[in-house]
């Protein structure tokens, strides 16, 4: 089972939408699937069409112990969810039992869910305890970045704060990124993509998702890309990042 927290501190970046579409993808490819919604917003299951989402979630299994497997409901053929709930945000309030706050997804996670290929984290764009527990219960951090300046910016400061985990992990994170919401056209874009290949050699996947009004239009109808527009520029980029995942191809 792989592991991996979607996660940047910068809010529009797409994480949302990575997660759902790269979960759809990689069950398409034949995997089971696991998504988790780490967001207090909560719009992962809108995503996959859940719009009222039941009332238990990952809030309860984190604030009252709770089983994990009882809160999974089907997304999609071989794509398990695990929504919200409404107290998520309850999470970053803790202040309460030090240094294992940060390992309530972790210990939630023990034994658990062991028929899933992948499990990918849904996470906040902020620094706090749900990124912490996203960061000491995955194995990977795939961190979306968008091809503009104040992403590379905000790339920087998740960096940073990975770093700080560092002493604290039983095994160094595995590190993708993955250029989002890219418009190649523009020199800006080019520039960034030649900065993140340059510092980041080896870690860049090798499938950028470039910017389409199709993909805003799909969380609105409650389906992935490949429900809506199968047949479209954006579904063919996902197909391909799924592998790119899977057999973690990177940009050269």
């Amino acid at each position: 089972m792989r592991r991996i927290a979607v996660i940047n501190q910068k809010g529009g970046v797409g994480k949302t939408t990575i997660t759902a579409n790269l979960g759809h993808a990689l069950a398409l490819l034949g995997h089971r699937v696991t998504v988790i919604d780490l967001d207090p917003q909560g719009q992962l299951a809108a995503s996959f069409g859940i719009f009222r989402p039941p009332s238990k979630g990952i809030d309860q299994v984190l604030l009252e112990a709770l089983d994990i497997e009882s809160v999974r409901v089907s997304a999609r053929d071989l794509v398990t969810l695990i929504p919200a709930g409404n107290r998520l945000h309850k999470v970053e309030e803790l202040h309460e039992g030090g240094a294992a706050r940060a390992r309530l997804l972790q210990t939630a996670l023990q034994e658990k869910l062991q028929d899933q290929a992948f499990v990918l984290y849904d996470c906040p764009p902020s620094s706090g305890m749900l990124v912490a527990n996203a960061v000491f219960a995955a194995d990977e951090v795939l961190i979306p970045v968008g091809g503009d300046y104040l992403s590379l910016n905000g790339l920087a400061k998740m960096m940073a704060t990975l770093k700080k985990f560092e002493p604290f992990l039983e095994k160094p994170l595995q590190q993708w990124i993955e250029l989002s919401r890219l418009i190649p056209r523009r020199r800006l874009a080019k520039e960034v993509q030649a900065k993140l290949l340059e510092h980041f050699p080896g870690r860049v996947l090798a499938t950028p998702i470039r910017e389409a009004a199709v993909m805003a239009e799909c969380p609105g109808a409650g389906r992935t890309i490949f429900e809506y527009r199968g047949s479209s520029r954006s579904a063919k980029e996902f197909n391909l990042l799924a592998q790119d995942v899977v057999e973690r191809r990177t940009m050269q």
